[in-house]
Parts: structure tokens; sequence; C-alpha cells
């Protein structure tokens, strides 16, 4: 039975306003349960009508490809009332802490002179306007990814395995979309003026034999609805989002696929030809893949500085090689609190638990620490470390330093961990593996690491 987005959303507000954790996707079917009982009861006559949203997935969709919360919403028909402005942002949520794709290119400016289509006026109603500015990994359903246990992700565990001369292997994961024949693609997020990602991306298509086009287009969240609006209108395929965009989007796409409702972000989206979006995150599989085939995760201890999009990422690839606990670094404990007992419903076998990052005094337990924050980003905060030295000594020997910022390739944070004799990892790889993925869903065909990656290095 159909459910309305207006009559879901007015139950999911009233029920978190009384502190009832539920989400989107259970709450929509335990609606579905009582309409169905009600008409079998009392039978009334229903109007056909062309589904729409959550009601136009079909049951297989939702055991394959997981529906946003927002289903169905797109940015034709949303718009908000008083664009926010940067420090609005910031106080109602704290942005995700790390980039996939910052870059040293020049923004792109959208040519003023080519005038948009008229669209309708975007509206935003009050359940969504506070699901923009709440916590929206509370708004995602994992359910059709996890499955009941850990254990049933084994696909997943296999697919990380992969060495970089395996990526094409990594398809399995996605569900990749067909007969997309538009070339444009781009990336969206703020700021973006030290991003690599079109030498790469261009790179990858070359060594396809595609023609194709990547843009840097600066999107401060305040701009993000006029800027859907311009990539669907403006003949786009696809584009990738970073910070601090990889939540906000999830409002626009129509649909989310496993690699996405796995860890609440999107890193990756496809427009289809009818102007429909998906959403997919290959950021799981770009951490995994970087680490060295040798290291062994099972039964460790892991540390992870900051909560944002690559945080999450890290998070589900080492609950997924079944790690003993992982520690969480964050600024606002609070804010956590819900993702933790999330996982921990999830992960039963995992101990999870979250510590100031300011207050970090002892490391002794922990295996692998990984930065995911921005903190000494080229551009932001390079010069700074997310861990000073003295807290850094107190890791234990054989333990590894992981960085996932790739600009610079040795941030301070690593120089200190290769000075007092700790094994690194750098984001580079990470950086190629998620976007040799992002371009295997865009185009179905694997492009070629080395040449992405020497793409990198010679723009570094």
């Amino acid at each position: 039975m159909a459910v309305s987005k207006e009559e879901l959303f007015a139950r999911y507000k009233k029920l978190k306003s009384e502190g009832v954790n539920i989400s989107l996707m259970e709450l929509k079917k335990q609606m579905e349960a009582e309409e169905s009982q009600s008409q079998q009861s009392q039978p009334v006559q229903v109007e056909q009508h062309k589904p729409t949203g959550f009601s136009a997935l079909s049951q297989q969709n939702l055991n394959t490809s997981s529906s946003c919360p927002n289903s169905g919403v797109s940015a034709e028909q949303l718009t908000l009332p008083t664009p926010m402005q940067p420090s609005d942002y910031s106080n109602s949520q704290p942005l995700p802490n790390w980039s996939t794709t910052y870059s040293s290119m020049p923004s792109t400016q959208i040519d003023q002179t080519n005038e948009l289509p008229l669209l309708p006026k975007y509206e935003v109603n009050e359940a969504m306007q506070n699901s923009y500015s709440n916590n929206f990994a509370s708004n995602f359903n994992y359910d059709n990814m996890f499955g009941q246990q850990v254990n049933n992700s084994v696909n997943h565990a296999n697919t990380f395995q992969q060495q970089p001369s395996e990526t094409s292997q990594s398809s399995n994961v996605y569900e990749i979309p067909k007969n997309i024949e538009r070339t444009k693609y781009c990336v969206i997020g703020y700021p973006l003026g030290h991003s690599l990602s079109v030498y790469i991306h261009e790179a990858g298509f070359r060594s396809l034999g595609l023609n194709y086009s990547y843009e840097i287009l600066e999107t401060p969240p305040e701009t993000l609805v006029d800027r859907i609006k311009y990539l669907k209108y403006n003949d786009f395929a696809g584009f990738n989002v970073t910070i601090p965009l990889k939540l906000p989007v999830t409002m626009f796409l129509d649909e989310i696929d496993n690699s996405a409702d796995l860890i609440g972000a999107v890193n990756t989206v496809v427009i289809n030809p009818d102007r429909t979006m998906k959403g997919y995150n290959t950021d799981v599989l770009g951490f995994r893949n970087a680490i060295p085939k040798e290291v062994t995760l099972a039964g460790k201890t892991i540390g992870i500085l900051g909560t944002g999009g690559a945080a999450r990422a890290a998070i589900t690839a080492f609950a997924l090689e079944q790690v003993k606990q992982i520690k969480i670094y964050t600024r606002n404990i609070p804010n956590s609190i819900e993702l933790l007992n999330y996982l921990r419903t999830k992960f039963p076998t995992i101990e999870f638990n979250a510590f100031q990052i300011e207050r970090i005094r002892d490391l002794s337990d922990i295996n692998i620490l990984v930065n995911t924050t921005p903190i000494g980003m080229q551009g932001r905060a390079a010069d700074l470390t997310p861990v000073e030295e003295n807290e850094l000594k107190t890791l234990p020997q054989g333990a590894i330093v992981y960085d996932v910022i790739y600009n610079p390739k040795k941030t301070v944070l690593l120089k200190l961990a290769q000075k007092n004799g700790y094994k690194t990892i750098n984001g580079v790889d990470m950086f190629i593996h998620q976007a040799v993925a992002a371009e295997e869903i865009w185009t179905g065909r694997t492009p070629d690491f080395k040449d992405m990656k020497i793409a990198a290095l010679e723009n570094l």
C-alpha cells in the first residue's frame, strides 16, 4: 500500500519529537501494514495513479537498492525560502570533517549569460527543513545493506581484498546504470581550491578512449538547490560530491544505492536521461583497497579521528573486517550517540566508543589510527596536526597511522609518525580507488588505475 510523503514525514516528525528512534523506511513499512489492515477490514475504492517517491519503488528495488529518505523529492520541487548562510549551517550541524575531492584547480564559474530554464518554485515543508539542519545520518535506513547479521556482508568483505590491478571487480558492488550518453561530469563542494579530481578523472576517461569532460564547481551549502538545478538542466551525466555536501545532497536524490545506504553519505551521483538522480558511495571501497593486503585487521583496535563522510567509510570498512574495537574521536560526542547506538546494534561483536578529540592523551591500545578530519590539508590548516607528537608517541610499536588527506602526500601527522618509527598510509591510493569506482558507475567500464595515479602525483 502506498503511503504519501506528507503522511510519512508528519508521522516521522511526531515520533522523533517523542523520542522514538525509527528509520523512514521502517516507519513506511509500518504505516503500509496499518493501511493494509485497515483496508482489509473496510474495503475502499482506490484511484489508480502513477506511483511517485517511495511508492514508485518495486519490492525488488527495496531489496537491492535502498531508497533515499526523501525519495522522489527532486530539485524542481524544492527550494529553501531563506538560503542558509555558512555560519547558520555550521551552527545547526557540524560539517563533515573530510573531503574526497579537494583540488588545486580554479573554480569554474557558471556562465551567467546562459539563462536556466524556468522551473517550478521550490518548496520545503517543515519536516524537510528539519532534516536539512539535523543529523542526516539518522534519516537513513541501513537495514537493506547490512541485512540481519554482519557476516551476511561477505561479498563486500571479499571485494575489499582487491589490489590496484583488480579494481574491475568492484563493479560487483554497484548497480551500473546503462545508456548514459551525455559526457559532462564535475565535482561539487566547498571549498575546492586544491582539488585534483579534474586531473585524475580526465586521465581515467582518456584511458578508456572517452572524450568526456570534468569540471570543478565550487558550491557553498546555501547554493546547493541552484547547483542541482543547473546540473540537471545543462546536460551533466553525473557528478562527485565532497564536503560539506555529502549528506545534504541526499535530499535531492530519487534513490540511493546500497553502497551509499551503507554509510549514510553520497560521494557519486548519476543523473539519468529523465533527470532523476541516484546516489552512490565509493569511499568504503577506496579506503579499504588502500590498506596493504598483508595488514591483518580482524581483532584489532582502531582509532578514528572525525565523524564526517570519510569517517563513516572507514568505520564501515573496518567493521566489515571484524575488528575488535573502534574508538571514535570527535568534537561533539552528543551528536555521535545515535550513530554509535546504530553501529552497536548492527555490529554487536564490535565495541564502539566515542571520546573528545581535544582530550587525547593515551593511544597505547590503538593498532591503526586514522585521520579523517581536514586538519593538515593543503590550503586548510596544512601546518597543523590533529594529534600532537607527545600523544602520538603513545601508540604501540608496529602501529599504523593512516591519513586520508592526499594533498599534501605527507601531512604533518604522517611526518611525525614516520619520525617516531610508525608505518604510514597517505590518502592518494584511497583517492584513486574511489575515483576508479566512480567512473565504473558512470561508464560501466574500468579506467586505468596507474594512469590516474600518475596524473594525481604529477599535479601534487
